[in-house]
């Protein structure tokens, strides 16, 4: 039951309905149930995984109740953690991991180790991080023991998160869930507002341009260097609509339900640095998660340099890996850790050459934006590849290209879909430079109904006209 199909539509405007029919004592069944159900759609069999991870987090926040910095008490949450980390190495790292072993005894023996075969579970590492976060906050004391099995369940299922995201925290989340909430007109249209956003980024802008996409990077050995060049431009704007569409659904659809779910995205491609990029931008509800369980344990910037700068690289090799079973992950986030440490130790040093150079302040800052989208759209390369051999092939044959790139592209069969992708991204820059400045949802809310309802009619009428109703999966769901 994906979000960008009319079963889900009709799913969630009746869950919606019986939500505020029903009283308050009885809507953690509701969620609960109805979250099952959309899981049970996609991998009826893999229902019992999600109940392990929850019935694992209850049980072992329970045992850390009043164990809070004691020996028992770590004890504890490394045998919880181990439990739900179990299930995320065995579907979706074994296999990689033996192939890996075997690759590093060749020269020296050789071994051929079993393989599980095993179909990833969709949304895994998301609800297995949630049930993380949440042991760890309650052995820290920032949360208390969820005493009731049900609640605990519905935060780990709740169905507008379960798949993709944003990795909502327990504490905030529970706390919401505990307060009764009437209808609200104004709450329930601003989520409604923001699904029918999200779904136009899938819909409208991620799955046009993933045609490209796919041309390029199917067998990119046997494709022209300007095929493969727009296919990595349009991957960018691609995978950004397509998981930043899913998350504007998600929030949307929680906060129809009264629930607030943390930001995920914050215009990434306006980023005049790669931290910028990562920290303040793209995929917030990751790196917060990352920042809070992983860096700061390790010692955070609170360290020497060098120990920093590893502890940098760490977390981005970690966060790699954790995106796919592939080496292909693992340079991508070595890579976007290298662009950290080497902007983190220029410090002032670009501000500095653009004085020097005598730079407009407009001009500077476009110069920023433009160097810091190149190296984000080129370490996509390797996200999107299938191999590192392919990953390389596409760059190799790029730059090659690149003094006769002018003579290709006038053999290149320019269409008017592709056009009308340019135009869509133009329009979406132009859009989301705007609401930098201004707040589009904000500054619409205080414009005549007029002009209000002629926007939403304008998306709904952009989904109808330019919408590709493949049904096509999201890309985040593959992790």
């Amino acid at each position: 039951m994906l979000f960008n199909s009319l079963t889900f539509l009709g799913f969630f405007a009746v869950v919606s309905v019986l939500y505020y029919l029903v009283p308050h004592g009885w809507r953690w069944p509701l969620l609960l149930i109805t979250s099952c159900y959309f899981y049970f759609t996609f991998q009826p069999e893999y229902l019992l995984l999600l109940a392990y991870a929850a019935a694992v987090a209850y049980g072992g926040g329970c045992l850390l109740a009043g164990r809070q910095g004691s020996r028992s008490g770590r004890m504890v949450l490394a045998c919880g953690i181990g439990a739900e980390l179990g299930s995320l190495v065995v579907f979706k790292y074994f296999d990689f991991l033996a192939g890996s072993m075997e690759q590093l005894s060749r020269p020296f023996a050789s071994v051929t180790l079993p393989r599980l075969h095993l179909v990833l579970p969709v949304g895994l590492s998301f609800f297995t991080f949630s049930c993380v976060s949440y042991l760890i906050d309650v052995h820290r004391g920032r949360i208390a023991t969820e005493r009731h099995p049900g609640r605990l369940a519905v935060y780990v299922s709740f169905f507008p998160k379960l798949l993709a995201g944003p990795i909502e925290r327990a504490g905030p989340f529970l706390a919401q869930l505990a307060v009764p909430v009437g209808f609200d007109a104004d709450r329930v249209a601003s989520g409604l507002q923001l699904m029918l956003c999200g779904l136009c980024k899938k819909v409208v802008i991620a799955d046009r341009l993933a045609v490209f996409v796919d041309a390029g990077f199917r067998a990119p050995a046997f494709q022209s260097p300007v095929t493969l060049l727009i296919a990595t431009y349009f991957y960018a704007f691609q995978i950004y609509c397509d998981f930043s569409g899913y998350s504007d659904i998600a929030i949307g659809a929680a906060r129809v339900l009264g629930f607030d779910l943390m930001e995920n995205f914050r215009r990434p491609y306006l980023a005049r640095s790669v931290p910028e990029f990562w920290t303040r931008r793209w995929h917030l509800s990751l790196m917060a998660w990352w920042r809070d369980y992983l860096y700061i344990p390790m010692g955070g910037s609170r360290v020497s340099t060098s120990r920093r700068y590893l502890n940098v690289l760490v977390v981005y090799l970690v966060s790699g890996l954790w995106h796919g079973a592939n080496w292909t992950f693992v340079i991508w986030g070595g890579l976007n850790g290298c662009y950290q440490i080497a902007r983190t130790a220029l410090g002032a040093a670009p501000g500095r050459v653009a004085r020097i150079l005598r730079l407009p302040a407009c001009l500077g800052i476009a110069l920023s934006m433009l160097l810091t989208f190149h190296l984000i759209a080129f370490a996509f390369i390797f996200f999107r590849a299938a191999s590192l051999a392919d990953a390389v092939t596409v760059i190799s044959r790029i730059g090659t290209a690149l003094p006769r790139l002018g003579a290709l592209a006038r053999s290149y069969p320019w269409s008017g879909e592709f056009a009308l992708s340019v135009g869509l991204i133009a329009g979406l820059l132009v859009a989301e430079a705007i609401d930098e400045r201004v707040g589009i949802a904000g500054w619409l809310s205080r414009r005549p109904i007029a002009l209000r309802w002629g926007t939403y009619y304008g998306l709904i009428a952009m989904l109808l006209v330019f919408g590709v109703w493949g049904l096509n999966k999201f890309v985040y769901m593959q992790f």
